[in-house]
């Protein structure tokens, strides 16, 4: 039986951190910037650690 393949989109959208955990990206910060305040952007910057919801999904996604 073939490897399992990653997903090329999972990939390119999530890391794994030292602990184990998956870091993601927040939405909302690509375009559209100017009616949001600098205190939202600036927090939209920062990393997110992936919901324990949606946890099983994203590492089902990234298995190699």
């Amino acid at each position: 039986m073939p490897k399992m393949k990653t997903k090329a989109s999972a990939k390119k959208r999530f890391t794994v951190t030292g602990t184990g955990k998956i870091r993601r990206k927040h939405a909302y910060k690509s375009h559209i910037l100017t009616k949001k305040s600098k205190k939202r952007k600036r927090n939209l910057g920062y990393y997110a650690i992936v919901d324990p919801a949606d946890l099983k999904n994203v590492k089902s996604m990234l298995q190699k």
